[in-house]
């Protein structure tokens, strides 16, 4: 069953079905940009850019910065920032170091970002000059390695006019006061030289990255990614996309040096919007658009639809949360959004009336794919044509990796098309492990038929076209009276009623079933909606036993910084009550 997915009649033509030649240090993307694009621009941030010359010379100085500090090969530089044009630099120029980036929830408190730098050594640290996340800054690093800390301001990368009018003014975020011994980025990269360490890196085994997860139990994990787990991954996304026909008829993919703009609305700190956004741009020679708060205006998402309409992005990856609140905004019809030529779906499951309702409205097209902080992120895509792209599925594995579906009990029996199990994944992009956490990183991986597999907690299979499907988190799965109910696969069914916006589903104990499910709906503004509504809705499209018996009303439901909801605080929520 390995060779499934290159034996459909679907899998996109002209993508090879293995790739080679990613066993690159991840900063020579930027370095090929800034030789091939000097002059083009890399980052937009308030209408300020920065080219890809630009952008390289200040991570080379970085570089130079921490070498001059003691740091060096295998040592951890933690970013503690939102998508300001200041990260690629720092990104780039701790890996031009030798060292290893620790990317941070910029809305983390400062005992979660204290238990982050405590468990990952870290010894410098990026942070914003802002009267929140600085004294976050100050207080978490107590009790810690972290010995150089340099503050970010947004003044550095603003237009001279906004910068002068927003410093007179006040309206320039800044802490309130400082600490001795710390740095200002503006005056680091003013004394330190353009010229980076000589290092050695051994892609296949030097990390670059230690991205946190939570995991299934809730506790941070660092899963530690090497430097060709991520350039094998741009290289898939460059070779999977089909964005468009030429004139001659043949199919283009990402265009190179500068057609193609990216619109930076997911975190960074986070491996999607790390790869899919801010890593890509580099790879193609792109612009990336850095937006700090996607939910910035009122109502939210005011300025992110602004900024669409200003800077024409053409491709755009986000989560479905962020696809929803554009569809429902009420004053979508006032931005002209038809620059966008792909959307790229991924951090949680894509409901398909949620997809297809972005599509009407937008008139982009979104294509859906699959992976996890753990495969740095992306292990499988749906082909990017609406001809063989199939909504509701992830797809196919990316070119080199082989997905298995594997029985839930052991995780170790294959099984056969169209059986729901385990997803399991080996190829290039397979993190080497949980970071100084042996016992967890054996609990997730397996070596099947000679080769090494990560267990990822979601249950799903693969249907008769070769397509996989993800069915839910395994810890999601909810058990009523013997019956398996998937939390998505009720969702989605709610999903396509015409008042709801947004809706989580969990299960809550139950004496005499053992769960009962449980609907957490959000309305669309200016709609209202009853309980009886939603049950007579559920009556006539779904089995009795997947039927909320439960339904509560929200006029939020919690979602994480990056938009995915939060099952597990309902769940925790819920489990309090009858506690």
């Amino acid at each position: 069953m390995a060779d499934h997915a290159w034996s459909t009649p679907h899998w996109p033509e002209g993508v090879p079905h293995d790739l080679s030649d990613y066993d690159k240090p991840l900063f020579t993307i930027l370095d090929d940009a800034a030789a091939n694009y000097p002059n083009q621009t890399y980052t937009i941030f308030n209408d300020a850019t920065r080219t890809f010359a630009q952008v390289k010379d200040t991570a080379d100085r970085v570089a130079n910065f921490l070498h001059a500090q003691g740091i060096g090969k295998g040592d951890r530089v933690a970013i503690f920032l939102p998508n300001l044009p200041h990260y690629p630099e720092i990104y780039f120029g701790i890996l031009k170091a030798g060292a290893v980036c620790v990317t941070c929830n910029p809305l983390y408190t400062a005992a979660e970002l204290n238990y982050q730098l405590n468990d990952a050594g870290a010894k410098a640290l990026f942070c914003m000059d802002h009267p929140q996340f600085y004294p976050t800054t100050t207080e978490a690093i107590k009790n810690t390695s972290v010995e150089t800390v340099v503050i970010c301001s947004v003044k550095s990368y603003l237009p001279w006019i906004k910068g002068f009018l927003g410093g007179l003014l006040g309206k320039i975020p800044k802490a309130e006061s400082y600490e001795p011994g710390h740095l200002f980025f503006d005056n680091v990269v003013a004394g330190a030289p353009p010229e980076p360490p000589v290092i050695t890196v051994n892609p296949s085994e030097d990390l670059a990255l230690i991205i946190y997860t939570g995991g299934t139990t809730g506790v941070p994990k660092g899963a530690a990614l090497t430097h060709s787990n991520f350039v094998y991954n741009l290289m898939v996304l460059d070779v999977w996309a089909r964005l468009a026909y030429t004139e001659d008829g043949t199919i283009e993919g990402v265009r190179r040096g500068g057609f193609h703009c990216y619109l930076g609305v997911l975190p960074w700190y986070h491996s999607f919007g790390m790869t899919c956004a801010m890593l890509s741009a580099c790879y193609s020679g792109s612009r990336l658009i850095c937006v700090p708060d996607p939910r910035a205006g009122d109502p939210p998402f005011t300025e992110v639809l602004k900024i669409v309409q200003k800077h024409r992005p053409t491709l755009m990856p986000a989560v479905p949360t962020i696809f929803v609140a554009f569809t429902n905004h009420k004053l979508l019809g006032q931005f002209d959004l038809t620059s966008l030529m792909g959307c790229f779906s991924g951090g949680a499951p894509l409901p398909p009336e949620v997809c297809r309702n972005f599509e009407e409205k937008t008139g982009s097209v979104i294509f859906e794919g699959y992976g996890l902080s753990e495969t740095a992120p992306v292990a499988s895509l749906n082909p990017t044509n609406t001809e063989t792209r199939k909504i509701g599925s992830i797809g196919f594995p990316a070119p080199g990796t082989i997905i298995k579906i594997l029985d839930v009990e052991t995780s170790e029996t294959e099984l056969p098309r169209g059986e729901d199990g385990e997803v399991a994944i080996s190829g290039p992009q397979v993190m080497t492990g949980y970071w100084n956490k042996p016992a967890e990183t054996a609990e997730v991986i397996r070596e099947i038929e000679g080769r090494r597999y990560f267990l990822t907690g979601d249950i799903g299979h693969i249907d008769e076209e070769g397509y996989i499907v993800i069915t839910d988190r395994k810890k999601d799965m909810i058990l009523v009276g013997g019956f398996n109910v998937y939390p998505r696969e009720v969702e989605d069914v709610l999903f396509t009623h015409p008042k709801v916006e947004l809706a989580a589903v969990v299960g809550v104990p139950n004496d005499q079933s053992g769960e009962t499910v449980k609907a957490f709906i959000k309305v669309i503004e200016g709609q209202s909606c009853t309980e009886e509504e939603i049950r007579d809705f559920c009556k006539e499209n779904m089995a009795g036993y997947k039927r909320p018996k439960l339904i509560e009303f929200r006029d939020e439901i919690p979602t994480s910084n990056v938009g995915k909801v939060l099952r597990r605080v309902l769940r925790d929520e819920e489990t309090g009550k009858t506690a």
